[in-house]
């Protein structure tokens, strides 16, 4: 016999797995540029970006110079590194989009954990019994 929050409990835990299984669905990354960019008398290289603060600063920066080069009509002639600034762009968001769903997961893994400790005791004994006559199935 289920009480009501264990019902909600495991309700909770289905979507977290929906969840983690949208996420696994998204694809990776995959670089126009060589992921080196020099920039304002820096070297960055975008794989070592590790805060959505750092990608976003810089792609703020890079969106001002492509908003300008249009205005100029420049911007197939205004490069960084060989690469022009939307394909800096989309790297930069694939970065960023990678970031997110690293957050994210992180997120759901906690709720997962919160959520199996807050189960009932007889609740979680009657999981682990089921998983265990499963796998002698």
């Amino acid at each position: 016999m289920t009480n009501q929050n264990d019902a909600r409990i495991l309700k909770l835990q289905e979507q977290v797995e929906i969840k983690k299984a949208k996420l696994k669905k998204i694809k990776g990354f995959r670089p126009v540029t060589n992921c080196n960019l020099e920039f304002e008398g820096k070297r960055f290289n975008l794989n070592a970006l590790v805060t959505r603060v750092q990608v976003v600063e810089i792609m703020v920066k890079l969106n001002v110079l492509l908003m300008s080069a249009k205005e100029l009509k420049l911007e197939e002639e205004y490069l960084i590194g060989g690469y022009k600034l939307e394909e800096w762009l989309s790297d930069l968001q694939g970065r960023l989009d990678i970031l997110s769903r690293v957050e994210e997961e992180k997120k759901l893994k906690a709720m997962e954990a919160k959520l199996t400790e807050l189960l009932s005791n007889d609740k979680r004994i009657e999981l682990e019994l089921n998983e265990m006559e499963d796998l002698l199935g």
